[in-house]
């Protein structure tokens, strides 16, 4: 069977991955803290019937060879972990990441799954939880009665009691951070899981050594550009046709040979 009809099959393939990948950016350009993925490609093997360097003759060496391709894969897709629009919503417990870091979020397994997404609320004991009522780690209790939060860019909580003249601080949220973001293992439900490419989880202080400060109020947007990821689509929807014409031609062309020969 024809070369051409493998390697154009595999680029049919990439690009539905790649169409794939996309329409995932894309459904998530509305979703708090969300990262985009990008799609890594790479050819494949090759079909070596001259090598490079050989010798033609005694005193001559070939300088290309004669190297067919055989397609192309998907190897990996990869998080970009740019920091998304900020977005003032004025809700005490939302909270927005202004550079690296992550919250961190306990999950009923006991495991701690980390998370770009601050839109917190409040338990029916005052624990500080994400929409699924996962709670956020450290753990911050809100007693009953507390007439205001606030929340400083280095994590500080602190509340305003009925009755108190001053705030009380209840504790701290510090952040994690990892040498490889792009390793962590997205789960859904925007949270990611430590893996052995991301490196061991580093806490630290917002907006200390390195770690992005927290902006109470806030939250932050995808980072998904709804323009490019367009403009995406469009490239890939016409090298998904121009594989589709390969397969095309090549059958035209084994059609030829089936009835003139």
């Amino acid at each position: 069977m024809h070369a051409a009809l493998f390697a154009s099959k595999t680029g049919l393939t990439a690009q539905d991955k790649q169409l794939t990948t996309i329409s995932n950016n894309l459904a998530n350009a509305s979703t708090v803290g969300f990262k985009r993925d990008r799609v890594i490609f790479e050819d494949l093997l090759y079909q070596i019937q001259r090598q490079p360097g050989a010798q033609s003759s005694q005193n001559n060496q070939l300088p290309s060879g004669l190297q067919l391709g055989t397609g192309v894969r998907v190897v990996g897709t990869q998080k970009q972990f740019s920091t998304g629009s900020l977005q003032v919503t004025d809700q005490p417990l939302d909270l927005a990441i202004n550079g690296r870091g992550f919250f961190e979020i306990l999950q009923p397994s006991g495991q701690i799954a980390y998370t770009r997404n601050g839109e917190f609320h409040l338990s029916a004991d005052g624990e500080v939880v994400n929409a699924d009522g996962l709670i956020l780690q450290p753990a911050i209790s809100i007693p009953e009665g507390a007439q205001s939060i606030t929340i400083g860019q280095d994590g500080t909580v602190s509340v305003l009691l009925a009755g108190d003249t001053s705030p009380t601080q209840l504790g701290s949220i510090q952040l994690t951070d990892f040498i490889n973001p792009a390793g962590l293992q997205a789960m859904g439900a925007n949270l990611f899981l430590e893996t052995a490419s991301s490196g061991p989880a580093q806490q630290g202080t917002p907006s200390l050594n390195g770690f992005g400060s927290l902006q109470q109020g806030s939250i932050e947007n995808s980072n998904v550009n709804i323009v490019e990821e367009l403009v995406n689509m469009i490239t890939t929807q016409r090298t998904y046709e121009v594989n589709s014409k390969v397969l095309q031609t090549t059958d035209q062309m084994l059609q030829f040979i089936t009835q003139n020969v």
